[in-house]
Formats: structure tokens, C-alpha cells, sequence
């Protein structure tokens, strides 16, 4: 069976890295990310705040924020596939070889490949021609 995926964020990291308004924006982003991957996703922030849940993404204070990111990843690298976003040499280095590693600029350079490629959904009543459609709403309302 395949492991499930565990992204391990560091927070003020990412916030730092990328063109992010506040930290809000940020935890959005980052929770409809592990959403549409399927994946559970721990934010991590250096300090003190209240923890959070949103969807999949757990939002964590620490001080320091390194040592919670090496222990959660050291806690879960045998039971899931655990990726590690930071661009801090020392908690990349001290994670473990089983865990994947990106720095910040990498995974938002991907991140925002991803949101740029998105297609607009299609709906079955954007491909029928408007007869068709008009014919099925007389139905839908019993006129036939």
C-alpha cells in the first residue's frame, strides 16, 4: 500500500520566500494545495500562537520552529512519504535521508506553475448545443 504524503512547511520561510501579504494568505494557499494533492500538510511558525486546523494543514507554533520540523519529520518518515519545505541548510541536513527536501523557492517555483496550469472545469451543459439545452430544460420543468 503506498504511503500517504506529509508536507512539513516552514513558515516564516515560505512567507519570507514568496509574495505572500501576510501569513493568512499564505495558510490559504497552502491548505488548498494539500487539499487538491490529497496530502496533510503541518505550517510551521517560529513563536508563540494559538494551533489551527484548516482542512488538511495543521498550523503549529514552536520557538524554535526548526526543532519541531525535525521532530515531525523524524515521528513520521517510516509511516508516510514525508516532504520538507525549507530553505534552512540546518533542518533540511538534520531530517533525515528518508525524508525529500525542497527549499522554498523550488516548491513555490512549482506551486506556482501548478496554479497557472489549472483548467477551468468543464460542465456537461458548456458542451450542448443551446437546442439541446432548452429541449431538457422544458423537461426539467414538465412542459413536454
Amino acid at each position: 500500500m503506498a504511503k500517504s504524503t506529509l508536507y512539513l512547511f516552514d513558515g516564516y520561510n515560505l512567507l519570507h520566500a514568496g509574495a505572500y501579504e501576510d501569513a493568512r494568505e499564505l495558510r490559504d494557499t497552502l491548505a488548498s494545495f494539500v487539499a487538491l494533492k490529497g496530502a496533510r500538510g503541518v505550517l510551521v511558525f517560529d513563536g508563540v500562537g494559538a494551533d489551527e486546523t484548516h482542512g488538511p494543514l495543521e498550523i503549529r507554533f514552536a520557538e524554535p520552529a526548526d526543532t519541531l520540523l525535525e521532530r515531525l519529520a523524524a515521528e513520521n518518515r517510516d509511516r508516510h512519504h514525508v516532504i520538507l519545505v525549507s530553505s534552512d541548510v540546518a533542518v533540511r541536513g538534520t531530517s533525515g535521508q528518508e525524508v525529500q527536501k525542497l527549499s522554498s523557492r523550488t516548491f513555490l517555483g512549482d506551486l506556482e506553475a501548478v496554479e497557472h496550469s489549472e483548467e477551468k472545469p468543464q460542465r456537461i451543459r458548456d458542451r450542448l448545443d443551446a437546442a439541446t439545452r432548452a429541449a431538457l430544460e422544458r423537461m426539467r420543468r414538465g412542459e413536454d
